[in-house]
Order: C-alpha cells, then sequence, then structure tokens
C-alpha cells in the first residue's frame, strides 16, 4: 500500500510540474531534426540532402539474388527465394515474385519525391548559385533515373514533380504515357546535363556525361519495337488485346526518327571520348590480351590485379568501401565456388556459354567433334573473364583444402583417380554438389560466375570483402547504343566501324556481315560484352525475342575425365594428356527450375497493393 501512495504522489507532481511548463519548452525543436529553411540556405546542408538520394542505387546489382538468374544468363541455385516464379511465368498482381530493390515502385517513388523537395528547393538558392546548380543537376538526374527504372519495367508510370503534403486532398493519380514519361525523363536530362556541364567530373558521381548515357540509354529503349504500336501488336496477342496500349508504347509516330534520336543521343556519349578504353586499334588483341583487357573492365579499377586505367569506361559507378558492410563488396563470396566455402549463388548456364564464339569468329557448335571435346578451348577471351569452368585456374584454396587441390583448378566434373589401394575410383570435383566441401552451396550448372570477382590470390572471398564498383553506366554502353541505332537506320558501315573497335579490344576478328545478319551479330556481342550487367533482362524483351531466349529451360554440363591408359593419378588436376574428357549438356531439373515464357512477362505487374491506394492505376496486360 505504502508504494502505490508514493507513486500517486509522483504522478501528482509530475502533472502539476507538466502545467507549470512555458510556452519556450513546449515548442522546443527536435534535436534530430533540421528545418527545411536551414537546410535549404545552407550549401552543406543541401548538398548531405542531395547525396542522400544516392542511396536509391543500393548496391547496384550486387545482390545475392541478381537479376542474371531472372534471364537467359544464370540460375540461381538456392530455393524458394521467388526468382523462379518470375522465369516460370507464375508472377500475378498480389505476388510479382522477386524485385531487386533497385526497380521495387514504393522505393523509387521515395526517391523521386526527395529529388522533387531538391528540386523544389534548389530552383531560386539561397546560397551561392553555382554550388546549387550543381546539387540542382544531380537532383534533376535522379528524378529522371528513377522514373527511368519504373518506366523499363513497368511502363508509363505516374511522371510525379509534385511533393505531396498530408494535408492534400487528393493522392489519386493516373499512369502518364510511355511516350509523356519518356519526354518529361529526356528534358531532365537536357537540364541536368547543362547545369553539370562544367562540374568537376568525380567517379562515382553524377556528371553531365552520366546524364547523356542515361539519355542515350531511354530513348533507345523507345526506339524498341516493344514499344512501338504496330511491331508489338504483330508479334504479341496479348499486347494487340490490351485496351491502353499508350502506356506502354507509341501509338504513333515514327519509329525511324525515334532511332534517329537514339543514335544523336548515343553519339553525344561517344564524343566524350576521354572516357574510351583502348576503342583505337586497328586490329584484334591477342587472346592473352583480350582476357585481360576485359577483366580489367569489369574490375573497374577496384582491384591491384588489372590495368587500373580501364576505370575511365566507367562513366557511373556505385563504389564500395571496406569500412562498411554492404552486400555489394561481397559478390565473390555470393557466387564463387562452394570448394572456396563459398555460395554458389548465381551461376551461368549453358545457353550463355554456348553463344560465345570460338577466336576465329565462328559460332560453337557441339555437333563439331573437335569443339565438343575442347569446348573451353579457343573461344572468345571474354569467356575465360567471365565465367569460371571445369579446369580453369583460379585463386589458391583454402588452408582446409588445399592438399586436395593444390593445383587451384575450378572441378566441376567427376573423374577416375588411383585410390591408396591402387584401385581406380570416382571422385567428384571439389566444386560439384558432391564435394566434400559444404555440398549444399555447388553449382547446379557446371559453372561459377568470374566476372566482378576481385582475382587477388590473397583475397580469401569467404571472409573479405572486395571493392569491385558496380556500372551504373558505362562508355562501352553507348557505343553499343549507337551501334544498334546505326543498323536500324541502315547505315551498316558506321555501325560495324564501332562495333569492331569492342571486339578488336577483345581479342576478337572484325565483323563483316550486314543486313539481317549484321543485326544478329550485334546482339550476341551486345550480349557477351554487358553479361551480369543487367541488360539481357530487358534487351531481350525490347527486341521482342524473350520466348525464343528466356523462356528456354536452363541448362547445364555434366562432366566426366577418365583416366587414359597406364596413367595413374592420385590427386587430381585437369590434364588432357591423362584423361579423356566428355562433356554432356542437358536441361536442369524442372523439379528445381521450369522455365517458360507468357506474354504478360514482357511487362511487370503492378503490385495489388499499389492499385488499392491509388484506384486510378490501370493494370498491365495478363495480370
Amino acid at each position: 500500500m505504502k508504494k502505490i501512495v508514493n507513486i500517486s504522489v509522483l504522478l501528482l507532481v509530475l502533472s502539476s510540474a507538466l502545467q507549470s511548463c512555458n510556452d519556450d519548452f513546449v515548442n522546443t525543436k527536435p534535436l534530430n531534426e533540421i528545418p527545411d529553411e536551414t537546410t535549404w540556405s545552407d550549401a552543406a546542408l543541401s548538398e548531405a540532402f542531395v547525396t542522400e538520394i544516392y542511396n536509391g542505387f543500393g548496391v547496384g546489382g550486387f545482390y545475392e539474388q541478381e537479376m542474371a538468374s531472372m534471364t537467359d544468363e544464370a540460375l540461381f541455385t538456392h530455393p524458394n527465394r521467388g526468382i523462379n516464379t518470375v522465369t516460370e511465368s507464375r508472377s500475378n498482381p498480389a505476388d510479382q515474385g522477386y524485385i531487386m530493390d533497385t526497380y521495387e515502385y514504393g522505393r523509387m517513388y521515395s526517391r523521386i519525391r526527395a529529388a522533387n523537395i531538391a528540386i523544389k528547393n534548389l530552383v531560386e538558392p539561397k546560397f551561392d548559385k553555382g554550388k546549387a546548380n550543381k546539387l540542382l543537376g544531380e537532383a534533376y538526374f535522379f528524378r529522371a533515373y528513377y522514373h527511368q527504372q519504373l518506366l523499363r519495367f513497368y511502363g508509363g508510370v505516374p511522371f510525379v514533380k509534385n511533393v505531396s503534403r498530408l494535408t492534400d486532398n487528393d493522392f489519386m493519380v493516373s499512369r502518364n504515357t510511355y511516350e509523356e514519361c519518356v519526354n518529361a525523363i529526356v528534358s531532365d536530362l537536357d537540364s541536368a546535363s547543362l547545369l553539370l556541364k562544367t562540374a568537376t567530373f568525380i567517379k562515382g558521381r553524377v556528371s553531365e556525361t552520366a546524364a547523356l548515357a542515361l539519355k542515350s540509354r531511354v530513348l533507345l529503349y523507345a526506339a524498341s519495337d516493344l514499344h512501338d504500336a504496330s511491331k508489338a501488336k504483330a508479334k504479341s496477342t496479348l499486347l494487340a488485346g490490351y485496351t491502353n496500349p499508350e502506356y506502354l508504347m507509341y501509338t504513333s509516330g515514327s519509329q525511324t526518327e525515334r532511332w534517329t534520336k537514339a543514335k544523336n543521343a548515343a553519339k553525344e556519349v561517344l564524343n566524350h571520348s576521354e572516357f574510351a578504353y583502348k576503342l583505337d586499334l586497328s586490329a584484334a588483341e591477342s587472346s592473352d590480351n583480350g582476357t585481360a583487357n576485359y577483366m580489367a573492365l569489369s574490375l573497374g579499377g577496384g582491384s591491384k590485379s588489372a590495368d587500373a586505367s580501364a576505370i575511365k569506361d566507367l562513366i557511373l559507378g556505385r563504389f564500395f568501401i571496406d569500412e562498411k558492410d554492404e552486400r555489394g563488396g561481397w559478390v565473390g563470396r555470393d557466387n564463387g565456388p562452394n570448394g572456396y566455402h563459398n555460395w554458389a549463388g548465381n551461376t551461368p548456364i549453358q545457353l550463355l556459354i554456348d553463344d560465345y564464339e570460338t577466336q576465329s569468329g565462328q559460332p560453337f557448335d557441339w555437333s563439331n567433334a573437335t569443339m565438343a571435346a575442347n569446348p573451353y578451348q579457343n573461344r572468345d577471351p571474354r569467356l575465360k573473364a567471365t565465367v569460371l569452368y571445369d579446369g580453369a585456374d583460379w585463386k589458391p584454396r583454402t588452408a582446409d583444402v588445399k592438399t586436395r587441390d593444390p593445383y587451384n583448378q575450378i572441378q566441376t566434373g567427376q573423374y577416375e583417380i588411383i585410390n591408396g589401394q591402387g584401385q581406380k575410383t570416382i571422385q567428384f570435383g571439389l566444386d560439384t554438389r558432391k564435394s566434400p566441401i559444404e555440398d549444399w552451396n555447388g553449382s547446379r550448372t557446371g559453372y561459377y560466375i568470374r566476372k566482378f570477382t576481385d582475382p587477388d590470390p590473397a583475397m580469401e572471398d569467404q571472409n573479405t570483402r572486395q571493392r569491385i564498383p558496380w556500372p551504373l553506366f558505362r562508355y562501352t554502353e553507348a557505343v553499343l547504343n549507337y551501334v544498334e541505332a546505326c543498323i536500324e537506320l541502315g547505315e551498316d558501315a558506321e555501325a560495324k566501324s564501332w562495333l569492331n573497335k569492342i571486339r578488336f579490344r577483345a581479342g576478337m576478328p572484325a565483323i563483316t556481315e550486314t543486313g539481317s545478319a549484321l543485326k544478329s551479330r550485334y546482339r550476341n556481342e551486345r550480349r557477351i560484352e554487358l553479361a551480369y550487367e543487367e541488360h539481357r533482362f530487358f534487351d531481350a524483351r525490347r527486341w521482342m525475342i524473350a520466348s525464343e531466349t528466356l523462356g528456354r529451360k536452363a541448362n547445364i554440363i555434366n562432366i566426366t575425365g577418365t583416366l587414359k591408359d597406364g596413367k595413374k593419378v592420385t590427386i587430381y588436376k585437369y590434364d588432357p594428356s591423362n584423361y579423356t574428357y566428355k562433356y554432356v549438356v542437358s536441361n536442369i531439373d524442372p523439379g528445381i527450375e521450369n522455365r517458360s515464357w507468357d506474354d504478360k512477362m514482357y511487362f511487370t505487374s503492378i503490385n495489388r497493393d499499389e492499385i488499392n491506394r491509388n484506384t486510378k492505376l490501370i493494370q498491365n496486360p495478363g495480370y
């Protein structure tokens, strides 16, 4: 009872104290918030606000589950992560399957809102106009970029320029047409490039060239068949029957004019030749140099194991630092071989491997006995820099594994060896799902991604964060954009001139075809050069070839090594002088992933929660 009385007295005292508070106490400003007027009248605080919008980049494409595994580039090893609801066309308005943070509807609009706040307050700045214009240019870029992320995923979306308040009466807004979105994005990028024209270039920050590169991408997509009503409807009965085609495509105007705009936009980027890396060659590099060049480009200056000057190709990247535990630093661990204690997350499928040409520029052909017997020999040098395949040289094994493999080679097959009793027996590779090392993390396809993994032999990927940047925009992408537009406009000579610059750097011979054959060669070149950079997901859609590419079953390689007569190997090493190797391609077990294509997959569904919140939104076709 005494305790209750004391509490009552305390409450009475507190009540009296609160009643005696003056207005100054009640109006005290929160210590963890800065008023708008303070933020936008101070250059440093304004910069901090705009800099925070960069966080919408996330970790670029370096998530554990990558978009490559929703394409014919890769397969995600671990089940029940939502990716196969996309590849098997099982997504619906309520469950869209896996969507990366960098494309998610609500996250993009939160960044668009921040950009709009910045634009509103920086148009008439309250501090040095030069500093304010740089920040304003970045804000215009961000508004364009995040709308573009939505546009290429969903089609036309509400293009938001205002800053909504809780006091507003109506939050409902209709989708803008595809054409309106493109025009608004291009307008923002024109503003951004003008405002950033004199700004000092800093890697990792938005620049004039980054704005031009984004403009090039947007106009390239806009000119593509998926977004031309006559072409899209002719190729898809689902799209032909959609009652609101204006949200997905141009319903009038000239596709040729749109290709011309795409060509001119790409050429604006190409004029910034300070970003060109080894594109002045008159003949193909050697195979070794081609591999080194491509590896240097993919490492983006983040590794001491490659030519640091290749960073110049990177117009805008998402960089990582050792001190911060960001997912982007763990690419090697996420995707590397289980025989090195890594997770084998996204693994290459045979469809991609087969699209790498021979070094002489011929298509790879399994019916060719010589090619089939040595499928990784005499191939496009970029293959070696992109994929870890059976027998590929790699880093030193960890201390607990090195006695099993003193040769440091990838082992994704099964091989005969002579055991301690002098008997012939089968040994499964260290990097397989029957490995003695973390078999559950083994590749299902027989391959691992090498691209974007720091090859420094001192770096154990399972324990060490790397510093390879994610390429948001590369000069090489703009070159390919330019080539594509030229081909579509019938300017084959110009297209080949630029396309062969990329091939020479990679150690590949010149392309000589014209017309439709040139287009096919170009599309394959783009597939190889930009592998694992989130382009294939969109390219196959905008070219409307997804049914015959992305819709294919994922396939794998099975490798056996049989000892030749008289050979006695006790510790396995890839060696054709000791072994006869057999390579058999087969489809992945459909119980793991049963890929198919449905034309509704050309665009992602708008989540039902978004439609419930905004009843003016109209759903995409097929959902």
